[in-house]
């Protein structure tokens, strides 16, 4: 039997198609909702574009048909403006306030009520990305879901790592690195990897032998790596994972770069490193640029007084730190007077390179988990040719109000660009700022 579906705010800003998600179920948008979102077309960021986008697809609607009264969906559901949010006592007993959020549980409780009423009662569903609403939501008997039709993994442990670890007789070992590749249909026939994934060969005895490959463009061959052992501008890797990443970002052949981990892994020390061997020693780019998106856990940058620079200085000032450590700087002050030496190395807020085309530069973009997947493809689209991009970020990690470790613009980037010959992941799992920080991140 179909379902109705009452729609929170927060569902409409995250994906403004999400009504068109439910199949041939009802859709019902209470009338408040359509109040908040009108409260937010003004913004200049993601969300006031999802609410246009909201606005323009309801206008569109309205020629089937009068929205209050409903109207038919090209899947085969219908889409119902409701203007019933009467309180109830019940309400009033647990939540005192009449808030837009309990004026949108009274429009689902009041079609629940009225559905019981009926000799075949539809099922009335509260869909929000708001955790606490869908608790309010069951206090009340009201059956409440999580939206998940934009998430591109059900579950974060599930996300591609980027490398897999077998077990395999020595003598495979043995002639990994005797003839320098392996034939994956040969050795792993019932076996499918993607291109550019890391393989940890162990002896499946127990012994000490063991290496690392990477599985060719073509997912036929298992080749060692080049770079793993290097060092990079002074930084050598630690651990298997980072000897991954490093690969990823020193081969020419790749494009984009995506790196997870939590905090102290190493992503923004590697990426910073090979972006300046690469830009100042090899000269394979024109520029090395490092953005991060600024998403405010207390007042915007509007706020911080002084010019631009100085606005972006508390944003950017985990990527100084590790440019003044690459730089090996003594004084405060020298790595402001190396930068403006060097004039190939810029340190922005993402929002200044929006609509951009950057050609032949190497790019990082860090705490990519805080975008959205609109703006990893705002920015995708606008890598010019001879670029390199990185991104990386700790998905666990989560500042934007309406995103989680499953449907930002990082994950999306990291699941879909798994299949592609131009694109790499690795998962970062080990800390090495140091073993303070590495137990901080395990045990909080």
């Amino acid at each position: 039997m179909k379902k109705i579906y009452v729609l929170d705010t927060n569902v409409l800003l995250q994906d403004p198609l999400a009504i068109f998600s439910f199949q041939d179920n009802y859709v019902v948008i209470p009338a408040i909702v359509l109040e908040e979102v009108d409260s937010k077309k003004r913004f200049m960021d993601e969300i006031g574009r999802n609410a246009r986008h909201v606005a323009r697809l309801l206008d569109g609607l309205r020629d089937k048909g009068r929205l209050h009264v409903g109207v038919l969906l090209d899947n085969g559901g219908e889409l119902r403006v409701e203007l019933n949010h009467r309180s109830f006592s019940q309400m009033q007993d647990l939540f005192l306030d009449m808030t837009n959020d309990n004026r949108i549980l009274s429009v689902a409780i009041n079609l629940h009520r009225e559905e019981q009423a009926k000799e075949t009662p539809r099922a009335v569903v509260l869909v929000s990305k708001d955790a606490l609403m869908r608790v309010k939501a069951d206090a009340l008997g009201l059956p409440a879901e999580d939206f998940l039709s934009d998430r591109v993994v059900h579950e974060f442990s599930n996300l591609y790592k980027g490398f897999t670890t077998i077990k395999v007789p020595v003598d495979v070992i043995h002639e990994f690195y005797g003839r320098n590749e392996l034939i994956v249909s040969q050795h792993f026939p019932n076996q499918a990897y993607f291109p550019n994934e890391f393989i940890i060969l162990k002896d499946e005895l127990g012994s000490s032998s063991s290496a690392i490959g990477r599985v060719s463009g073509s997912g036929k061959h298992i080749i060692p790596l080049h770079f793993g052992d290097e060092m990079i501008w002074g930084v050598k890797p630690r651990n298997a994972q980072q000897k991954m990443a490093l690969e990823l970002l020193m081969s020419k052949d790749i494009s984009l770069v995506t790196l997870t981990g939590k905090a102290g892994t190493g992503k923004t020390l590697l990426s910073l490193a090979a972006g300046l061997i690469q830009t100042e020693d090899e000269h394979a780019y024109k520029k090395l640029l490092v953005a991060r998106p600024i998403v405010p856990l207390g007042k915007d940058i509007g706020y911080l007084p002084g010019e631009k620079e100085e606005k972006l200085r508390p944003w950017m000032q985990p990527i100084y730190d590790n440019l003044e450590y690459l730089f090996n700087t003594k004084k405060s002050g020298d790595l402001g007077k190396i930068l403006a030496g060097l004039g190939s190395i810029q340190v922005e807020a993402l929002t200044y390179i929006r609509g951009r085309s950057i050609p032949e530069q190497f790019i990082i973009i860090d705490e990519a988990q805080n975008l959205t997947k609109h703006e990893v493809k705002t920015i995708l689209t606008r890598v010019g040719e001879n670029s390199k991009i990185v991104m990386m970020g700790d998905p666990q990690q989560i500042d934007h109000p309406y995103l989680d470790e499953v449907n930002n613009g990082l994950t999306y980037v990291v699941e879909l660009f798994k299949n592609q010959k131009m694109a790499g992941h690795v998962n970062l799992e080990k800390g090495e700022r140091s073993s303070l920080a590495q137990l901080a991140a395990d045990l909080l």
